[in-house]
């Protein structure tokens, strides 16, 4: 069974990458929430490019990952999970339940410290807002998650089939809420109770401090409303809201070069969260 796991991990994760990503292209082709103001032709190859250069590093540098510390902590016993005594399924579901509440607080916390926040805004410097959005951090911020996942992973002792289930969740959620999609009003505000929205997000990528500072959950929308978080909507609609943050505008600074060096031009901004002027 370990072996099993971690030889169909990469098959498992590439093929639910690719089949999301090409359904959320085309529906958000088909039925667009907004208009775009960039092409997709200036925008994509470089997004699509820092997911080939994330995905390398993270091969080369961590070649079984969380996956592989997890089957290594079952093994030996590591963690909170491994040392009680629950059914199957009810570990299952707590360790995914709770390995999503570390990527919430992690997101809050590149939010918050201003030289983690220099890593964060590139996600958030995209100047549209579709699939492509949902996969493009930067570098040294992907390296950075894996350690704190791997950390939580060791420290709740979460199954090995678990985190491939997060994995694939995390992945496949990001691309859904990150998407263009336009979809009816009231099966949105029926589904962002269980499932983290693309109008939910699309808050999250305003430009306005305030808004950016609100709804961070990738899958999960509880976070949000448990510990006050929770923004509904943005103060200009979702047609009208500007995406995007008030520094790198250019249609230049969306090409790769560029987006790796932004962690290290101009200031933090107003955008951290300790910051007077980010409630503005």
């Amino acid at each position: 069974m370990t072996k099993d796991i971690l030889a169909v991990e990469p098959e498992i994760r590439l093929g639910i990458f690719l089949g999301v990503f090409a359904v959320m292209a085309v529906w958000e082709a088909l039925m667009p929430r907004r208009g775009r103001t960039v092409s997709r032709w200036i925008r994509w190859p470089s997004n699509l490019g820092i997911v080939a250069v994330n995905t390398l590093l993270l091969r080369v540098l961590f070649p079984t990952a969380a996956v592989g510390l997890a089957l290594l902590g079952e093994e030996r016993g590591w963690g909170l999970l491994n040392n009680l005594v629950l059914p199957t399924w009810l570990s299952l579901a707590l360790a995914v339940l709770l390995l999503d509440f570390v990527i919430y607080l992690q997101h809050v916390m590149f939010h918050a410290a201003p030289a983690l926040w220099r890593l964060h805004r590139m996600h958030h410097t995209d100047l549209d807002f579709d699939v492509t959005t949902g996969a493009r951090f930067h570098p040294i911020e992907i390296l950075l998650s894996m350690g704190l996942k791997l950390a939580a992973v060791a420290a709740l002792g979460a199954p090995a089939l678990a985190v491939l289930i997060f994995e694939v969740l995390l992945n496949a959620t990001a691309m859904f809420n990150h998407a263009n999609l336009r979809i009816p009003e009231a099966v949105d505000t029926v589904l962002r109770w269980v499932l983290v929205t693309p109008d939910m997000h699309r808050v999250h990528h305003s430009v306005v401090p305030r808004e950016t500072n609100s709804n961070f959950g990738f899958n999960l929308p509880w976070w949000d409303r448990l510990l006050g978080t929770y923004r509904a909507q943005p103060a200009a609609g979702h047609r009208a809201m500007t995406i995007g943050i008030e520094q790198f505008r250019a249609p230049r600074d969306l090409w790769l070069d560029r987006m790796l060096v932004q962690p290290f031009l101009g200031e933090a901004g107003r955008y951290p969260i300790n910051r007077r002027d980010s409630a503005d």
